[in-house]
């Protein structure tokens, strides 16, 4: 708490429609860094905090509080019966460690899943890579999913040897039927193990929105509520 007192007067509040497609309007509680240590970034990490590009954020959305920051302690998950089947599933996927670069074929992948969330057009890989995932703030890489040589999925996260915070992750829309969202979380939570490393921040849980609800399946899992982590196991 220390920590986020300390920068309060870093942030402004930016009001704005919701960018999950709820009826409420939204306010980012927000503040630009150019650098921050690791101890720091893990005291914004353990309050609520997502980053965005330099930018850290909160939710103060005045008529809302579905958006609700979920971690996972790696060493006490336990995967379900489903989670088991995807692991097995994909058995065959191999991983790799990158920093995080602009090359062709991450853009190219990265556009086809947005034109698949976002039919409107109006989000490009160009502008998430350069407006919302490379930061100067914290270390930041990229793990990258193959089946062969084919590029199945990119997730983009921070790290320490404290936390990792799982930034976005991107796939192939075609390789649905692996569940590569599950895939990519039961991995992060294996290099958390790997690495000991403590937390893994997942972002935001929604219980409306279908595309967030499913982090809620990796128990157990902490919520943060009322500027407290509660454990939920069923």
């Amino acid at each position: 708490m220390a920590i986020a007192q300390e920068f309060e007067q870093c942030f402004v509040d930016i009001t704005t429609s919701c960018p999950y497609g709820l009826k409420n309007i939204s306010v980012y509680h927000q503040g630009v860094f150019s650098s921050l240590d690791s101890e720091a970034m893990a005291g914004f990490m353990a309050h609520g905090f997502r980053r965005n590009g330099n930018c850290l954020y909160t939710m103060h959305c005045p008529a809302c509080r579905g958006c609700v920051p979920i971690r996972i302690r790696p060493k006490e998950f336990r995967p379900n019966r489903n989670q088991r089947r995807v692991w097995k599933k994909n058995s065959g996927v191999t991983v790799g460690v990158a920093p995080l670069t602009m090359t062709k074929e991450n853009l190219a992948l990265l556009d086809r899943f947005l034109q698949t969330r976002f039919p409107d057009g109006k989000s490009t890989a160009d502008s998430y890579y350069t407006g919302f995932f490379i930061t100067s703030i914290t270390h930041c890489f990229e793990i990258r999913y193959r089946i062969g040589n084919q590029l199945l999925g990119v997730a983009i996260v921070d790290a320490s040897d404290k936390f990792l915070n799982a930034v976005y992750f991107y796939f192939d829309p075609e390789q649905s039927r692996r569940s590569p969202g599950t895939l990519n979380i039961l991995y992060l939570i294996d290099f958390c193990r790997s690495h000991r490393i403590e937390f893994l921040y997942l972002g935001y849980w929604i219980k409306e929105v279908g595309a967030m609800n499913y982090k809620s399946a990796f128990k157990p899992h902490e919520l943060y509520i009322d500027g407290e982590w509660s454990q939920v196991t069923r």
